[in-house]
């Protein structure tokens, strides 16, 4: 009696010790490099920095943002029918989402409706970097997209190939009639190319840009099957697709990041770095160009009418006729790096600060307020045809990114809640049944605070979903020797020697396994119910309490991941280790 009476005035003594050292450190979780990054101010504002967006360069440079954490876990997440749309162009290939914008006019208009549809993230698909072009879609359903390697997985989110091509791609890749697929890099060695790839993987040829002539432009195809696509030494291409040869090229006068649109009397549009709008004959003629008063990065759209419509850093956005005179210009937030699409009325929609409609006349809308701290950066907004818009959201300097669904009216429908932990460039594509596709820019801790970047491809639609979540330790309590008592004062997870982590996850018939880790290093497979693994380890003998990210990540058959994360303070005396 008197034995057990000293175990427990112990055991309550070393609670009381424990709890009252937070309550006086009362110290935050330690920085984390995905959780907002503290930036130069001037990297932002000098030179040719390509991944500087409009709003960036207006005011992110201004301020510095720092993450924050809801109830010390931060999850990662949070109708078939045909109408007819007059779209400028007709889908290549005859699928649902065949290039960047969906169609060569850069509309943005699909032709699928998404009313009805329940949006929840039912999975996402890793890539080996950030994703930051859009997925496009063939006929089979199949998505492609890009990040450090080329992926192509099917619409249940699992992988059907992948190529190295020693570079990124950070643009959206186009699909032709005979379901080619063609996209671009930059930073590859020796050189950049632009590929095109069979449905299989495998490489029908691959053209050479210049030195340094990094393809952040989407390509496009016309009714005759040229490629047009623009690089980072200033030209504007044009490539024969039957064997990748150079039909022509046009030198502007500075990088061409902007990706071309085709008009319906085949007239090539395309910004440059120059501050210039192009239009080129089909023979790589000049037209005209229009100067803006700052650099062109978005692609043009162009309108039922002819009319296009092209966004600058100047802060503008310009409607042109088709000889190449002003229309008229409006002033939309700060800057418009992102393309403005056109839905079946004649509304432009562009993101920038807020979502900004604007009537063809020139006159404004609506906008649409975005939440703090939130902008749209090169995400072009992908239309339903019933009329929702969907666009791709950042959140802060480097905090999260969401997707956002505004109705034709300004009015929300529908945000998902933060997705990753760096922010979403990626411009949403439009499934048939109304599943929508957005890339991510998300970083992920690998070993003791280092992160590498990791994006996925998300899915948000009807479907079986894929998830896991943390069920123990339960958020804001203290656990003394593997059993929960009572919430902590300051609201954080206090783990004093040991507590069991346990997981459990959707869709057990899809599962492979339930990887436990620590600060980004893996202590234990659960490959069956019930996942679970006992933290009880000394992970840094001479420090009295101690800060760790634990990470429980569900890896489905096919590919698919997701993680769930939770912060814990946690102290392991070695005295009671058993």
């Amino acid at each position: 009696m008197k034995e057990y009476f000293k175990i427990n005035i112990f055991n309550g003594l070393m609670i009381l010790l424990i709890v009252t050292i937070f309550m006086v450190s009362n110290g935050g979780y330690p920085i984390v490099i995905s959780e907002g990054r503290q930036v130069d101010n001037n990297y932002y504002l000098e030179g040719y920095n390509p991944m500087i967006s409009a709003y960036k360069k207006h005011i992110l440079s201004k301020n510095i943002y720092y993450g924050k954490e809801e109830n010390n876990q931060r999850e990662f997440n949070t109708i078939k029918r045909c109408v007819t749309s007059q779209i400028g162009n007709s889908d290549l290939m005859n699928s649902s989402w065949p290039m960047g914008c969906h169609d060569a006019h850069r509309t943005g208009q699909s032709r699928y409706i998404t009313t009805g549809t329940t949006f929840v993230e039912k999975w996402r698909f890793p890539a080996d970097g950030w994703v930051y072009g859009s997925p496009v879609i063939d006929k089979n359903g199949t998505i492609y997209f890009g990040a450090s390697n080329f992926y192509a997985v099917n619409c249940n989110g699992y992988f059907i190939w992948e190529y190295n091509h020693k570079g990124c791609t950070q643009s959206a890749p186009v699909i032709d009639d005979d379901g080619i697929i063609y996209v671009g890099t930059l930073g590859a060695d020796p050189s950049d190319y632009l590929y095109a790839f069979y449905q299989n993987g495998t490489v029908k040829w691959k053209y050479a840009t210049d030195y340094l002539g990094y393809i952040f432009s989407s390509p496009v195809v016309d009714e005759n099957n040229s490629i047009y696509f623009g690089d980072c030494t200033g030209y504007i291409n044009a490539l024969y697709s039957s064997n990748g040869t150079l039909k022509w090229r046009y030198k502007t006068g500075d990088w061409v990041m902007s990706s071309p649109a085709i008009g319906s009397d085949g007239i090539v549009y395309c910004g440059s770095h120059d501050h210039n709008l192009y239009a080129l004959y089909p023979n790589g003629t000049l037209k005209w160009q229009f100067p803006t008063g700052d650099w062109i990065r978005a692609s043009p759209s162009i309108a039922d009418d002819g009319t296009i419509y092209v966004g600058s850093y100047d802060d503008y956005l310009y409607a042109l006729y088709p000889n190449g005179t002003l229309k008229w210009k409006l002033k939309a937030g700060y800057g418009c790096d992102s393309n403005p699409s056109i839905a079946d009325d004649g509304t432009i929609y562009v993101g920038s600060d807020k979502l900004y409609a604007m009537n063809p006349d020139g006159t404004l809308k609506w906008s649409c307020d975005l939440g703090a701290d939130r902008y749209i950066a090169f995400s072009c907004p992908a239309i339903s045809a019933d009329g929702t818009i969907f666009v791709g959201v950042c959140i802060g300097n480097g905090v999260g990114g969401e997707l956002l669904a505004v109705n034709p009216d300004g009015t929300e429908r529908w945000r998902s809640g933060s997705i990753c932990n760096e922010g979403i460039w990626s411009s949403p594509a439009i499934a048939e049944d109304g599943t929508v596709y957005v890339g991510s820019l998300n970083d992920e801790e690998f070993h003791s605070g280092a992160v590498k970047p990791k994006g996925f491809i998300h899915a948000f639609g009807p479907g079986d979903v894929k998830k896991v979540r943390i069920e123990q330790p339960t958020a804001g309590m203290i656990y003394f020797r593997g059993k929960e008592l009572f919430p902590s004062l300051l609201g954080k997870t206090i783990i004093i020697q040991n507590s069991t982590v346990q997981a459990n996850a959707t869709n057990l018939n899809e599962l492979d396994h339930i990887g436990f880790f620590v600060d980004g290093n893996i202590q234990y497979n659960a490959t069956e119910p019930p996942f679970a693994w006992n933290m009880n380890k000394d992970y840094y003998p001479k420090i009295l309490s101690e800060h760790h990210r634990i990470r429980a990540t569900a890896f489905y058959k096919g590919g698919c991941e997701w993680s769930c994360e939770q912060f814990v303070h946690y102290i392991h005396f070695r005295i009671l280790q058993k």
